[in-house]
């Protein structure tokens, strides 16, 4: 959600679906063999064999074979190519490679290539966190060698923290924290929250999870968002995001916490110890989370696990809500995922969040945790929207949707009014 300074209820923000990250579990093997072009003489096998050499240096920090692969008449691209490997330095990289999609002629002796690049971090990553990149070949040479000349996200799609400075890495004991531009100070202040946050998370989530978190820290609300691959604009005042694609059961995926310095930096220790604890719960239950899911249930459970520990009231952790309880503007209906929306007004936005977690503590007090636990994975369990939540209200909690918000409605009047 949107997440204001000053205000510790509107100032978490909360990691979505985001659409600027694509965590697909990607085959880690070369290129498959594709027919060859005649124009250019090329094949897709013959593309992933370049970038496969590619990856191999940049596991093996080559810095002489990575640059061996690069067109010898793209000064420019070669030195920030450079520059990047030796961003990545620090970088606990346990694979990286390329997968070929497709391979177009762009006449003149060269090719553009549509190519997944995937990776994982040695001992945080179970899948890869992939990124759609479109990279541009030339031959050179008496030997017609292909080198590659260009490489960039596809479409104006997200980038990758190294490309955007020297990263620092800090360890914690259940944390990875990664930052560019951001003091080592501050780095570990994070990652000791981080820590904080997951133990926290498993008394909330007591489904197996991967207990460990990796946080990225950019310079700036701008990087972030060239992170995310969204506007600026989007993000000037949410603290913190998590990207990650649905799963509904299936490997967990690559998920990464994206830190706004600039609004986290803003925060008490109370407010920061929501943030990290709230974008953590997104981690554990990804794979549990679906289309189905609706935001009001994967956002108010993390609500409801980040403020689990802390000692606040209902009307001091639901501020806006309360003040439209008193008011008699009592919610006809549980929030509609559009209410979420970061577009929306900063009020708005706060009493969705508000209501989404008090409708998991309703859950959790009527029914009890574990009814909580399981109508959230047999929500989630399901492909697509339509009946899920009906099908899981009956099912696990012997409710419908009626009686349900009814009951919602009451609990908010008796919980703020």
């Amino acid at each position: 959600m949107a997440v204001r300074a000053g205000d510790a209820r509107r100032e978490r923000t909360r990691g979505r679906r985001t659409a600027g990250a694509v965590l697909a579990v990607l085959l880690l093997a070369p290129a498959c063999a594709g027919p060859r072009d005649p124009a250019t003489g090329i094949t897709a096998e013959e593309v992933g064999a370049t970038l496969d050499r590619r990856a191999a240096a940049v596991l093996g920090h080559d810095t002489g074979a990575y640059l061996a692969a690069l067109d010898p008449r793209a000064a420019s691209f070669r030195a920030a190519q450079r520059t990047e490997l030796r961003n990545l330095a620090d970088v606990p990289l346990e694979s990286w490679a390329y997968k070929v999609k497709d391979v177009t002629d762009e006449a003149g002796g060269r090719v553009t290539a549509e190519v997944e690049l995937s990776y994982r971090f040695k001992g945080y990553d179970r899948a890869p966190m992939s990124s759609s990149r479109t990279v541009e070949l030339v031959r050179r040479g008496d030997d017609r060698t292909w080198y590659v000349a260009a490489d960039r996200a596809t479409d104006g799609g997200p980038g990758q923290l190294w490309q955007q400075g020297d990263v620092e890495v800090v360890r914690g004991t259940h944390s990875l924290v990664l930052g560019v531009g951001r003091g080592a100070a501050e780095l570990r202040r994070i990652a000791a929250t981080a820590d904080r946050a997951v133990p926290a998370v498993s008394g909330a989530w007591p489904e197996p999870w991967a207990e460990r978190v990796v946080v990225l820290v950019p310079e700036s609300v701008e990087d972030m968002a060239g992170l995310l691959g969204s506007p600026v604009a989007s993000y000037r005042g949410i603290a913190a995001v998590t990207t990650g694609e649905v799963g509904g059961g299936g490997r967990a995926p690559a998920d990464r916490v994206i830190v706004n310095p600039q609004a986290y930096g803003m925060l008490g220790d109370f407010g920061q110890r929501v943030v990290l604890t709230h974008e953590t719960t997104h981690v554990a239950t990804r794979a549990h989370t679906s289309a189905a899911t609706p935001v009001w249930l994967s956002e108010g459970f993390a609500d409801l696990a980040a403020y689990r520990l802390e000692s606040r009231t209902a009307p001091e952790i639901a501020p806006e809500l309360a003040e439209a309880v008193r008011a008699g503007d009592l919610p006809a209906r549980l929030p509609s995922d559009e209410d979420f929306g970061f577009a929306e007004d900063a009020g708005k936005l706060s009493r969705a969040y508000e209501g989404g977690r008090l409708a998991c503590e309703l859950i959790a007090r009527d029914w009890g945790e574990e009814e909580l636990i399981a109508f959230y994975k047999a929500v989630g369990s399901r492909s697509e929207r339509e009946g899920a939540v009906e099908q899981a209200m009956h099912t696990v909690l012997g409710t419908t949707p009626e009686d349900f918000t009814a009951r919602w409605r009451e609990y908010l009047r008796a919980r703020l009014g």
